[in-house]
């Protein structure tokens, strides 16, 4: 366990000290954001909802669902049960341009929410992958970067969202062929 802690320990420090800079603080601090995006969240759903047909609709009420399932998850039951103290307030070193968060660290819900989504909508809409596990990855990265999480944390809270997401993609996916044979 010692050496698996070095390890996050010496990711953790690569991306909160090693490339720190105030350019990357601005952007991580933009990425993480959620309060940020409700309005391009609102858009998109929009888009998504009256002008993707029935895939759109089945979409933005499976990806809704997700988010609830996945965030309260990892909130309510995955960080009460881990109990695991911040980096920010286990490290007196780290870097926190954003401020220490309270609560727990393991697992990052930016990663749980954000896996989840990407997976499922990749999965529904396989042209955008990219565009999905990018979007997840950074907003991942910046948890690292801005001292609140430990890679871990991260890795831990993807693997969860991408099952989560993967499971919901099944049954969006079997509900619209569903549909299709209707």
């Amino acid at each position: 366990m010692d050496f698996l802690y070095s390890i996050d320990l010496a990711v953790f420090y690569f991306f909160n000290h090693t490339i720190s800079t105030g350019f990357l603080d601005r952007f991580f601090s933009i990425i993480t954001d959620v309060n940020k995006w409700y309005i391009a969240y609102v858009i998109l759903i929009g888009i998504a909802f009256f002008k993707g047909g029935r895939q759109g609709k089945i979409a933005v009420i499976g990806l809704i669902l997700l988010i609830v399932v996945t965030d309260q998850t990892g909130y309510r039951i995955l960080k009460e049960f881990f109990e695991r103290v911040r980096p920010c307030n286990a490290l007196s070193d780290a870097i926190t341009p954003i401020g220490c968060a309270g609560g727990f660290s393991f697992p990052s819900n930016h990663a749980v929410n954000n896996f989840a989504a990407a997976v499922f909508l990749l999965r529904l809409f396989p042209n955008y992958k990219w565009i999905f596990l990018v979007v997840a990855t950074l907003v991942s990265l910046s948890r690292i970067y801005l001292g609140v999480h430990y890679p871990s944390d991260v890795i831990g809270g993807a693997l969860i969202g991408a099952a989560f997401g993967y499971l919901f993609s099944i049954a969006a996916l079997k509900l619209e062929k569903y549909f299709m044979k209707k």
